[in-house]
């Protein structure tokens, strides 16, 4: 072949196809872009499905069933939880922590008091460190215990006669309150005046023990600050600020360890308490009779501790380094408690 055959031959090989006319270039392109545009919305969904199982796999707040909450939380529902949840979104002194929401950082604080859980048990779950979880509830639990605090209301004596129930009118109509102590275990201190002060004959352990009131209708109206085990129920009713509270005329349901009668009247109140038989060998038939119908007003308030211990932290023992938090948490759990359906019939 020639030279001028060869570059003839390439010149034909390198000629380049005619384009195609705008308009068909337009279509083709807008095809592409629609199939794309099909893919990325492909894309997408599957994206948000994995999201949303990956929600379901992780233990939180969007983990949880509505019917599922009450058992997790101790609350009747989760529009309490986000009530309680905004109040508590203006405070400045709340850090989220952990990479965690709003939801779940509320959340551990709730599940720690009510189905007291280990820290470490709580990190587990919400994927963080021991010591988020910590710092989450060092900072949470006192706040929480100043907003609900209000809740443990003493309502004034016409409040309280306007709903009496049924069972206290014949003989306790004038019934202000009835008072009874719960004692929660606390970890065995290495200070032996404190160990001392903390130890309980009755419980055989060392506690701490509160002073509970509460309105004829079963509503928690008084807490006291916690007291050591080895307290006895007059001297933390006496200095607990209890008796300020008092009316002339009121009247005082408790067990026979309340030795008050006297600091009552002080104040024009009076004291009913099961009969003692001092030295006879048995009660009267009137004392038996009275006893028994004191005993059926007064055991609501074994009662509403007995709600109130459904908060499971409660019936733990608590360490040492959580001990100062004692007071906000028994706080939490007694407000919570008054949100609760109410123990006693309220039929009037």
């Amino acid at each position: 072949m020639t030279y001028h055959e060869l570059s003839a031959t390439e010149e034909i090989a390198t000629e380049q196809p005619p384009e195609k006319p705008l308009e068909q270039q337009y279509r083709e392109l807008l095809q592409d872009y629609s199939a794309l545009k099909e893919e990325l919305e492909a894309v997408r969904e599957e994206n948000r499905q994995l999201k949303d199982n990956l929600k379901k796999s992780q233990f939180g707040f969007d983990a949880i069933s509505p019917r599922a909450f009450c058992f997790f939380t101790g609350l009747r529902s989760v529009g309490l939880f986000l009530w309680l949840l905004a109040i508590l979104k203006r405070s400045t002194s709340i850090t989220l922590r952990g990479g965690l929401t709003w939801e779940n950082n509320f959340l551990i604080v709730l599940m720690k008091i009510r189905l007291g859980l280990l820290n470490r048990d709580i990190a587990y779950r919400f994927g963080t460190s021991f010591t988020t979880v910590s710092r989450i509830l060092r900072e949470w639990i006192p706040l929480l215990s100043s907003t609900l605090r209000p809740m443990i209301v003493w309502p004034s004596k016409e409040k309280i006669r306007a709903k009496l129930p049924r069972v206290f009118k014949p003989k306790y109509k004038n019934c202000r309150c009835i008072i009874d102590c719960t004692e929660i275990f606390i970890q065995r201190t290495f200070n032996m005046t404190a160990r001392s002060e903390t130890w309980s004959n009755y419980k055989h352990q060392n506690t701490m023990k509160y002073l509970i009131g509460i309105t004829p209708t079963g509503s928690i109206s008084f807490l006291s600050d916690g007291w050591g085990g080895r307290a006895s129920d007059k001297l933390i009713t006496i200095d607990s600020g209890f008796l300020k509270k008092v009316d002339p005329k009121d009247e005082i349901l408790a067990d026979r360890g309340f030795l008050i009668r006297e600091e009552l009247a002080m104040v024009g109140a009076t004291l009913r308490i099961p009969s003692f038989t001092k030295s006879k060998s048995q009660l009267s038939g009137r004392c038996v009779d009275t006893s028994r119908q004191l005993s059926r007003v007064r055991i609501h308030v074994e009662r509403v501790i007995g709600q109130l211990k459904q908060f499971l932290i409660l019936n733990t023992v608590i360490p040492i380094s959580q001990v100062d938090l004692l007071d906000d948490v028994i706080v939490i759990c007694a407000a919570l408690t008054n949100k609760k359906r109410s123990v006693v019939p309220l039929k009037r």
